[in-house]
C-alpha cells in the first residue's frame, strides 16, 4: 500500500490502516498500557490510611496529594493534545509510559507532604500525553462501525487498572509497607513499554474513514490545525461544547466517589485497609467494565439509526446512574452499599465508553488528539476538585463523608438531562458538518 509523503514538521502514519485482526490487537496492546496508566494513579488512594498513620496527614492534605496529579494533568493536556496531532502517536504513548512509570517508582522516596505533592504532580505531566495520542490512534484503526466498541474495550483497561492499583496497593502496602507497590508498578510499566515498542504500528491519519470508503474525507493527509483555528471550530460546534461541560461534571463525581470510597468503607464499616481498598474499587470497576462493553455495543448499534446515538447512550448512563450515586452515600449496610456501587459502576461504564467516540462524531480527524487534550484540561481540573472539596467538607464538620458522596447524585441528574437534549437537538447537524470539514 502506498504511504503518504511526510509533511513538513509532522510525522504521518508509518503503517497502513489494518483491516481484520490487527486493529483489535492494537486495542489489546494499548489496553495493557492503559492498565498501568490508571493503576499508577490509583495506588495512592488505597494507601491513604497508611500515609495518614505514618505522616499524620489530614483528609484535606490527602485530597491535595490526589488532586495535585489531576491539576498538572489538566493544565498540560491541551499541549499534549497538540503534540499528538503533530508527531508519531506511538512515540508519544511509549515515551509517556516510560516517564510516568519511573515517576511512580520515585514515589517510594517521598518523606514529607511536599515530596508527595511534587512527585504526584510530576506523574500528572507524564500521564497527560497518553489519552490524546491513544484515542487518535485508535480512531484511525476503527471507523464509525466499530469505533465505540474499540474504545469501550480499551476503556475497560481504565477499570482494570483502578482495580489492580487498588488491590496491589492495598495488599502490598499492608504486607510490605506503602512504598512497595509504587516500586513494583514503576518497574513493570517500563518493562511493558520495552516489549510493546516492537509491535505497535503508527497508522495513517483518518485511515479508518478512507478504508470504509467515506467519500466526504479527502484522500490527502490532513494538515496540522493551529490551536486558534481549532478553538474557532470548537466554539461553533454546540455538541462539542455541551460534551465539554458534561465531562468535567461527571469526572468531579467519579473522582469524588472513587477517591474516598476505600476510606469511607474503612471508617464507617470497620473494614481493614486491604479489604476496604479491594471492595471500594472492585465492585465499581468490574461493573464499569460490563457497562463499558454494553455501552460500546449499544452506541455502535444506535449510531446506525440515529446520528446522536452515541451521545444518547451517554445520557442513559448518567440518568440511570444518578440514584445509585445517592444511595452510595446513604446505604446503612455494606451489602446495600455494594449493590449501589455496582449500579453506579455499570452506568458510569456506559457513559465512559463513549466519551471520545461521541465527540469524534463531531470533530474531524486532524483535530482528534487536540480535542482530547482540551477535554482532559476541563475534565481533570474539575475532577481535581472532587477529592479536595469532599475532604475539606468532612474536615470542617459541615457534613459526613457519606453525605458528601450522596449529594453528588444531583450532578448526574443535571448533566444527564443536558446530554439527552444535546443528542436530540444538536448532534445530528454537527455530525453532518464534521464529515464535510478537513
Amino acid at each position: 500500500m502506498h504511504h503518504p509523503t511526510p509533511q513538513e514538521g509532522r510525522s504521518v502514519g508509518a503503517a497502513p490502516p489494518a483491516s481484520g485482526s490487527y486493529k483489535w490487537w492494537v486495542v489489546a496492546m494499548l489496553w495493557f498500557i492503559c492498565f498501568f496508566n490508571y493503576a499508577d494513579r490509583e495506588v495512592i488512594s488505597v494507601t491513604f490510611p497508611l500515609l495518614k498513620e505514618e505522616f499524620a496527614f489530614t483528609k484535606t492534605q490527602l485530597g491535595w496529594i490526589k488532586s495535585s496529579f489531576m491539576i498538572v494533568y489538566a493544565l498540560s493536556a491541551p499541549f499534549a493534545g497538540q503534540v499528538g496531532d503533530r508527531v508519531s502517536r506511538k512515540r508519544v504513548i511509549l515515551s509517556g509510559l516510560y516517564v510516568w512509570s519511573a515517576i511512580t517508582g520515585f514515589t517510594a522516596a517521598c518523606r514529607n507532604y511536599w515530596h508527595f505533592i511534587f512527585v504526584r504532580a510530576s506523574e500528572g505531566l507524564g500521564e497527560t500525553f497518553y489519552f490524546p495520542a491513544t484515542m487518535s490512534l485508535v480512531s484511525d484503526y476503527h471507523g464509525k462501525s466499530t469505533r465505540s466498541r474499540a474504545m469501550a474495550l480499551h476503556q475497560t483497561g481504565v477499570y482494570a487498572g483502578i482495580i489492580g492499583g487498588g488491590a496491589i496497593g492495598a495488599w502490598m502496602g499492608e504486607q510490605y509497607g506503602w512504598r512497595t507497590p509504587f516500586i513494583f508498578l514503576g518497574v513493570a510499566g517500563v518493562l511493558l513499554g520495552l516489549v510493546l515498542a516492537a509491535f505497535i504500528r503508527e497508522p495513517v491519519r483518518h485511515a479508518a474513514e478512507l478504508l470504509e470508503g467515506d467519500t466526504d474525507v479527502p484522500q490527502a493527509q490532513p494538515r496540522p490545525v493551529p490551536m486558534g483555528e481549532f478553538l474557532r471550530y470548537l466554539l461553533s460546534t454546540p455538541t462539542a461544547i455541551a460534551l465539554l461541560i458534561v465531562f468535567p461534571s461527571a469526572n468531579f463525581v467519579a473522582w469524588g466517589v472513587l477517591t474516598w470510597m476505600p476510606t469511607y468503607l474503612h471508617e464507617n464499616f470497620g473494614m481493614s485497609v486491604t479489604k476496604a481498598g479491594i471492595v471500594g474499587t472492585f465492585y465499581i470497576q468490574i461493573a464499569s467494565m460490563c457497562g463499558a462493553i454494553a455501552g460500546g455495543f449499544l452506541a455502535d448499534f444506535w449510531r446506525n439509526f440515529a446520528l446522536g446515538g452515541r451521545v444518547a447512550t451517554q445520557a442513559a448512563g448518567l440518568l440511570i446512574g444518578a440514584p445509585a450515586v445517592y444511595f452510595c452515600g446513604v446505604a446503612n449496610s455494606a451489602n446495600a452499599l455494594i449493590v449501589a456501587m455496582i449500579i453506579f459502576g455499570f452506568c458510569k461504564g456506559v457513559y465512559d465508553s463513549n466519551i471520545w467516540a461521541a465527540i469524534y462524531d463531531v470533530i474531524p480527524a486532524a483535530r482528534r488528539s487536540t480535542i482530547v487534550g482540551v477535554a482532559n484540561f476541563v475534565g481533570w481540573m474539575a475532577g481535581a476538585g472532587g477529592p479536595v472539596l469532599v475532604g475539606s467538607a468532612v474536615d470542617s464538620g459541615r457534613m459526613t463523608l457519606g453525605a458528601a458522596i450522596a449529594m453528588m447524585g444531583t450532578i448526574y441528574i443535571v448533566i444527564g438531562a443536558v446530554t439527552l437534549l444535546c443528542a436530540l437537538f444538536l448532534t445530528p447537524r454537527d455530525v453532518r458538518r464534521a464529515a464535510r470539514v478537513e
